[in-house]
């Protein structure tokens, strides 16, 4: 072979080498931790969006309890009434919510700590905890990384 035929042999492999790295490049990055509202998820992008340097306290009522589908699964949020205004908080993942000791529902008075953020315009809250009286629902640690990280679909 040719020193011409060897270099065209290095170029298309290094060409077939960089073809998918380049077309990864440009899909952007995947999912992150926690990014389904659910790894980010439940409760939209999770841990992407939940800004340590924005978490606030909230108390008020809760007026409902929704359980909304996100592909196969379904994310448990809270709507919060604080006074007149209404405001969605963002639990996470049903498997995980459901599995713990703490259930909340409608008429519960609650204190809500998390990351305030918007969603589709409308202003939101990434729990990080949620307290009833004395029980305390543990949803992400300080930075907004999941609890149920690593748990996924019901295995625990």
């Amino acid at each position: 072979m040719s020193a011409n035929g060897k270099s065209l042999g290095w170029l298309v492999l290094l060409g077939a080498l960089l073809v998918p790295l380049a077309v990864a490049a440009q899909a952007g990055p995947g999912p992150g931790p926690g990014s389904c509202p659910g790894r980010g998820g439940f409760g939209g992008p999770g841990a992407r969006a939940f800004d340590p340097a924005a978490v606030t306290t909230i108390r008020g009522e809760v007026v409902d309890v929704q359980r909304l589908a996100r592909g196969r699964r379904e994310g448990v949020h809270l709507i919060v009434a604080m006074g007149s205004e209404k405001l969605a908080v963002r639990l996470g993942p049903a498997f995980y919510v459901d599995g713990q000791a703490v259930q909340l529902a409608k008429g519960d008075e609650v204190e809500v700590k998390g990351a305030r953020t918007t969603f589709d315009g409308q202003p939101v809250i990434i729990a990080q905890e949620v307290r009833r009286g004395d029980q305390v629902l543990a949803l992400r640690d300080a930075s907004g990384v999941p609890m149920w990280r690593g748990q996924g679909m019901g295995r625990r």
